[in-house]
């Protein structure tokens, strides 16, 4: 099957690319190890980012799950170190609908929402955030009155934090939480093709540049085989996250294996790219002062959130009413 973005899908990508290009990358991801960042969230949702899914009557642009794939995955190529998933693919449309009060600041940048919907004690952004959004079984619970304790993280830039103690004053919010699961889960199999693609940009252009034997690194046939393998991944998992974002988008009953399918795939391309390009990279490819570390510490996050490949198997495995032989 084929998969063409729309033209407005399109539009809204390319603007977010031309901005994201010019404004961020690894040095404001480096940033974000120490401080909040939130001069380019605001401009991208000046832009109509941080209201995707949100109606026009609502102040959004109402676009459809369509449209996360596609932007996204230049936010994972940005490496941008703000709750975006959580914000605009999973809060947004949940505050249009049941918590209008707190949408204008989502819209406007100035809000940002962290959410853990699984069952991690672990909330990533957790002390940069405004808003939390929690589950509790088959409840969602916005809060707004929490205090956090900072938790180590491989990534610095997408920060932990656990609760400090029970949070108050939450709303419970009457949607179905399963439908926020997949929207996050879309969202971040979107963050992992992007990550996945710039780790490959990064590393083809070092193996051109690199020479061993008086010839690039890259004329080398096991780093052609291997780079070759890697693309091939992320050339399987971006239909297959577009397949997703579809089923969401048409309400089809296969939505939640699509979308398992596609975290599975983009999961396992980042990995994969990741492992790679520290092969091909070498001892540098080790170095903090490089740039590589940046793109594979939050490829490894993101690959273990919202479902790791193997719980995404066990989902499949559920629905399609699969037994180990034997």
């Amino acid at each position: 099957m084929r998969f063409e973005i729309s033209e407005t899908d399109a539009a809204l990508h390319d603007a977010a690319s031309a901005l994201l290009r010019a404004e961020a990358g690894p040095g404001l991801a480096r940033l974000g190890w120490s401080e909040p960042v939130a001069a380019v969230w605001r401009k991208l949702a000046g832009l109509g980012v941080t209201g995707t899914l949100v109606a026009e009557q609502a102040g959004g642009i109402g676009l459809d799950e369509n449209a996360l794939p596609p932007l996204l995955e230049e936010v994972g190529r940005a490496v941008l170190p703000v709750p975006a998933v959580e914000t605009l693919a999973v809060a947004a449309p949940l505050l249009a609908e049941h918590a209008p009060e707190h949408l204008p600041g989502v819209l406007s940048g100035d809000t940002l929402v962290a959410a853990q919907l699984g069952d991690s004690p672990l909330v990533p952004f957790g002390q940069h955030a405004d808003l939390v959004l929690l589950r509790h079984g088959d409840r969602l619970h916005l809060y707004e009155d929490f205090a956090w304790e900072p938790a180590e993280a491989v990534d610095g830039a997408r920060p932990l934090a656990r609760l400090a103690g029970p949070p108050s004053g939450g709303v419970e919010l009457p949607a179905d939480p399963e439908i926020a699961w997949r929207r996050g889960v879309l969202g971040t199999s979107a963050l992992l093709v992007g990550l996945a693609a710039a780790m490959l940009d990064l590393t083809v252009g070092h193996v051109r540049e690199r020479r061993q034997f008086g010839v690039p690194v890259g004329s080398f046939q096991a780093v052609k085989h291997a780079l070759a393998d890697a693309a091939l991944a992320i050339a399987f998992a971006r239909p297959a996250v577009l397949a997703a974002a579809w089923a969401q988008a048409s309400g089809t009953v296969d939505a939640g294996p699509q979308t398992s399918m596609a975290k599975i795939l983009a999961s396992t391309a980042a990995q994969r790219m990741a492992r790679t390009a520290l092969q091909c990279h070498g001892a540098i490819g080790y170095t903090t002062e490089y740039d590589l570390h940046l793109y594979a510490k939050r490829a490894w996050a993101l690959a273990a959130t919202w479902g790791d490949p193997g719980r995404h198997r066990a989902r499949l495995a559920e629905t399609w009413q699969l037994t180990p032989e034997g």
